[in-house]
């Protein structure tokens, strides 16, 4: 069942690890409001961004490749015209990007009613953001941190706005190494630092519902489950079968989904009547999550990706490596 707002109760809903984006939205009526999609051109982002727009928002797509976008929009477009959906530059690897992405915004758009923090990358080789942080790091977690303190004014003027936060089941890979967040001293290791951007999303999403609640913003996170999309650009075929991600037959897992199917849960948390007053909570499958099993290792969250304390004391992090 529903769980009321702030309750103990586990929230469930009538979807399953099968239903789609579109499925979640049928009936539900998103005209007037205003969403943006990071990392909106392509894969699950993309899919997300499809059924807002397809519900009525008014969707912006923010992503850093242009041509893509674009052709993803008028590919959506053509078969959806009386949808609203278009394309605004945004750089998460950099934080000068991100300010000038916000300033722009907010002078633009009056206000924000879903805010959904998509975009990504995994184990990529190591590398530095503009600003010198770890690249998962920066552009997974930090560069929405700032995107999201930025846009605050514009989701307090929506009401009761949503704000929408990917995470992965590779969070469980990895807490916060606050002693080395940006691997200055200790080797680096890229499917660690994945798992600790992503439990950084997690606690982004927890840190965000802490603070804006009291102004009716509301924040849940995710794990969208695998999907065979461009998140794997870094990962050769042979590292993908290690993974147990790719067969000798070049099959993906059978228990991995569509892009439109792992979309299901953000247009879900970003949508429906369901998830009203809902927030600082963790979900995957359009269920929330259950606490994270040994024998079940691919489901679940880790208690430190949700932990109130961990979430408070990586929001000060975080405004210190951003200066806000």
């Amino acid at each position: 069942m529903s769980a009321a707002a702030d309750s103990v109760t586990r929230v469930t809903s009538r979807f399953d690890r099968n239903a789609t984006a579109m499925d979640v939205v049928r009936g539900i009526d998103l005209s007037g409001k205003t969403a943006l999609v990071t990392g909106g051109a392509s894969g699950i982002g993309h899919a997300t961004a499809c059924a807002l727009a397809a519900a009525g928002a008014d969707l912006i797509v923010a992503d850093l490749d242009g041509d893509k976008a674009d052709a993803a929009i008028a590919a959506f477009l053509a078969g959806n015209p009386r949808a609203k959906m278009r394309f605004a530059r945004l750089d998460l690897g950099s934080l000068k990007s991100v300010r000038l992405f916000a300033g722009d915004f907010t002078a633009q758009v009056p206000s924000l009613d879903i805010l959904v923090n998509n975009a990504g990358i995994m184990a990529c080789p190591q590398g530095e953001t503009a600003d010198g942080h770890e690249l998962q790091f920066g552009i997974n977690f930090l560069g929405h941190y700032l995107l999201s303190r930025l846009l605050e004014p514009v989701l307090v003027k929506a009401g009761r706005a949503r704000v929408v936060t990917v995470a992965s089941i590779g969070h469980r890979r990895s807490d916060i190494h606050y002693d080395d967040i940006d691997y200055k001293t200790r080797p680096y290791d890229r499917w660690e630092a994945y798992g600790q951007s992503k439990t950084a999303c997690s606690l982004l999403a927890i840190a965000l519902d802490q603070q804006w609640k009291a102004q009716g913003i509301r924040s849940n996170t995710l794990n969208p489950g695998g999907s065979p999309t461009g998140l794997h650009q870094f990962l050769t075929d042979e590292e993908r079968r290690k993974q147990g991600w790719l067969s000798e037959e070049g099959k993906v897992p059978a228990r991995w989904r569509s892009p439109e199917q792992c979309a299901a849960t953000s247009a879900w948390l970003a949508s429906s009547p369901e998830l009203e007053g809902v927030g600082g909570r963790y979900f995957e499958e359009c269920q929330e999550a259950l606490p994270w099993r040994e024998d079940e290792p691919m489901a679940g969250v880790k208690p430190y990706a949700i932990d109130p304390a961990n979430a408070r004391r990586l929001w000060d992090v975080a405004g210190t490596m951003t200066g806000l």
